[in-house]
C-alpha cells in the first residue's frame, strides 16, 4: 500500500485526488496536513512513500511579492527537504503552464520558461531548487498542467461558463486549448505515484479543446441554445492583439502532444493512458449533470 501525505487542507486538486483514489482502499492510504504556521514541522514524514505538495498562493489581492515566494518557493523547498531527510521517496509539486509566460502558441520541449507573473516566477524558482534535490532514491515530480476544470473548480473555466450562460451569442473562433479534466489529472497523479518517477510532466486531455465548442456545449448542458457567429470575428481578431484577457480565452495555447506525461507518452517504458472521462462527459459532469 502506498502511503501518501497531502500538504494543504483546502486544495481543489488535493481534495479531488483523495476522492479519486478512495476507490482503491487497499492500494492507497491518504493523510492531509496543514502547512500554515510552524506546527507541521513537528509532524513525522517517516513511513510515507509520497508527499504531494498542493499548498500555494495563487492570486493575492495585496500583490505581496514576498508572500508569493515565501509560500510557493521557500515553503515548498522546506517541505521537500523534510520529506527527503525522513525517508520519503517521492515529492510531487504542482507548478503551472504559466511558467512559459505566454498566452498563445504551442509549447514544445524546445520552449524555454519566461514567467511574467509573481505566481509563475515563484513556482518556476521552486522547480529549479526541487529538481536539484533529485538524488538516489528521492524523486521529485513536477506537474505543469494547463487549465484544470471540474465541478466546483475555480479559474478560467468558470469564466467561460459564465459567458456561456450570459451572452446571447459567441464568436465562431477556430482555436485550440490544452485543458485537463480533474478526474483525468487525478488518474495521472495515481499513475506517477505507482511508478515513483521524477521529472517534469505536462498532463492534458487527449484532444485539444475549441473554445467556441466548449462554450456552446456548456450552454447546451444548461438548457440554453447559444448562437455562434463569425460576423464579429474581425473585432475579436483585433482584441486578441490588444487584450491579454482575450488571448487567454480565445487564443490558441497548447502543449505539443509529445510532451512527457501527455496521453500515450511513456513512463518507465510504459505507454500511459489516463483519460477516464471523455471531453463531452467531463463538461456534463462539471456542469452538475449525470
Amino acid at each position: 500500500m502506498k502511503k501518501i501525505l497531502i500538504t494543504g487542507l483546502n486544495s481543489y486538486i488535493g481534495t479531488s485526488f483523495e476522492k479519486w483514489v478512495s476507490q482503491y482502499p487497499n492500494k492507497y492510504s491518504i493523510d492531509r496536513i496543514s502547512v500554515r504556521g510552524e506546527e507541521w514541522k513537528e509532524k513525522s514524514f517517516a513511513g510515507y512513500d509520497v508527499v504531494f505538495h498542493t499548498a500555494a498562493v495563487v492570486h493575492d489581492l495585496e500583490n505581496d511579492e514576498a508572500k508569493y515566494f515565501e509560500i510557493n518557493k521557500d515553503l515548498a523547498v522546506k517541505v521537500a527537504k523534510k520529506a527527503k531527510q525522513e525517508g520519503v521517496r517521492q515529492f510531487i509539486f504542482l507548478s503551472t503552464m504559466g511558467v512559459y509566460g505566454a498566452e498563445t502558441g504551442c509549447i514544445t520541449m524546445d520552449s524555454f520558461p519566461k514567467p511574467k507573473t509573481l505566481y509563475a516566477q515563484s513556482k518556476y524558482e521552486a522547480e529549479q531548487v526541487l529538481l536539484d534535490m533529485i538524488k538516489g532514491s528521492f524523486n521529485v515530480a513536477i506537474l505543469r498542467p494547463p487549465i484544470v476544470y471540474g465541478k466546483g473548480c475555480p479559474g478560467n473555466y468558470s469564466r467561460l461558463a459564465n459567458m456561456a450562460l450570459k451572452l446571447p451569442f459567441f464568436p465562431d473562433i477556430d482555436n485550440k486549448r490544452s485543458m485537463i479534466y480533474i478526474d483525468n489529472l487525478s488518474e495521472f497523479l495515481r499513475i506517477i505515484i505507482d511508478h515513483g518517477v521524477g521529472g517534469i510532466y505536462f498532463p492534458q486531455n487527449k484532444e485539444y479543446v475549441n473554445t467556441t465548442k466548449l462554450v456552446k456545449l456548456i450552454a447546451n448542458v444548461n438548457g440554453k441554445n447559444l448562437r455562434v457567429t463569425k460576423f464579429f470575428n474581425w473585432s475579436f481578431s483585433i482584441a486578441l492583439v490588444l487584450s491579454k484577457t482575450f488571448r487567454k480565452v480565445l487564443g490558441t495555447y497548447i502543449y505539443d502532444k509529445k510532451m512527457p506525461g501527455s496521453p500515450g507518452t511513456l513512463i518507465n517504458g510504459v505507454r500511459i493512458e489516463y483519460e477516464t472521462v471523455s471531453f463531452k462527459k467531463s463538461v456534463v459532469c462539471t456542469e452538475g449533470g449525470e
